[in-house]
């Protein structure tokens, strides 16, 4: 039998498929981000077991969605960074759903030390939700002050903003208007825009580079929560935008999975950003 000789063009053809075979399969895998509040329950049970669930599905960044008395998931803000980083993936963002004026700079002392980049505001707090204008002056106030610690201030839509007040004000809008894009930006959340009966990129038009951050969740025919790709949202449009959005990070959601674990529908989502186009 003759020895294979692999003379040097033929090693530069073989080599590059031969690596590319053994490595291109986990790289495609390494993509996206997971809100954990998706698994919020696994992650009071394990969170170590629940993390290595998430990287092994695929995403390579989280959001974080548990923070309490100073500590993320009952682990102190160095401890989560460290466990995240056992297991391979990013702290990019965390809902701060508690903050007031009174213990901002403590959380976001907290939160820098954990590693996020952005301080994510969930719902309106303080009271704030029907009071838009003192709902912008607080963002405003907040911006500034994670502006000064070097983290981005996000607010994270639901469906009520969208509604008019009383007044025929849209509070989404004028936040959108009433906010210093220099310290407040936007986390939006596609189903949520959805659900309200909205256009995302008639925002990303109007707004052009406000929008720092999705929320990726599909939506099925009975108006429900699904893993994306299988729902009706047509993010292959939305994400032809992202550029004009502004978008630099996105996380995948899912509020309830219905007929489905939370680790099963992460990893249908998963393979759902894959098939549109995510990155």
């Amino acid at each position: 039998m003759k020895k294979l000789l692999f003379t040097p063009l033929l090693k530069k053809l073989i080599l590059p498929v031969l690596i590319f075979g053994m490595f291109s399969t986990n790289a495609q895998q390494k993509v996206g981000g997971l809100a954990l509040y998706t698994v919020r329950d696994n992650m009071g049970e394990d969170a170590k077991a629940t993390l290595k669930a998430v990287a092994d599905a695929g995403y390579k960044n989280i959001e974080a969605a548990g923070y309490k008395d100073g500590k993320f998931y009952n682990m102190a803000p160095m401890e989560f960074s460290e466990l995240l980083k056992e297991v391979g993936l990013k702290p990019i963002s965390t809902h701060q759903g508690g903050v007031t004026l009174e213990n901002a700079d403590t959380m976001i002392a907290d939160v820098k030390a954990a590693g996020f980049k952005y301080f994510v505001i969930p719902v309106p707090p303080m009271g704030l939700k029907g009071d838009y204008k003192q709902l912008a002056s607080a963002l405003n106030t907040l911006g500034e002050k994670c502006h000064k610690a070097g983290l981005k201030l996000l607010y994270h839509n639901h469906a009520f903003e969208f509604e008019r007040g009383y007044d025929g004000i849209i509070t989404y809008d004028y936040l959108l208007e009433n906010t210093n894009p220099k310290f407040v930006n936007f986390q939006m959340d596609l189903y949520w825009v959805t659900k309200a009966d909205k256009d995302p990129i008639a925002y990303f038009n109007k707004y052009p580079g406000r929008f720092k951050m999705w929320h990726v969740k599909d939506m099925d025919d009975k108006g429900r929560f699904a893993p994306v790709g299988n729902g009706q949202i047509d993010f292959s449009n939305i994400l032809a935008k992202k550029k004009l959005s502004g978008m630099k990070y996105y996380m995948v959601e899912q509020d309830r999975t219905f007929d489905m674990t939370p680790l099963e529908a992460i990893k249908i989502s998963h393979e759902g950003i894959i098939q549109i186009g995510f990155k």
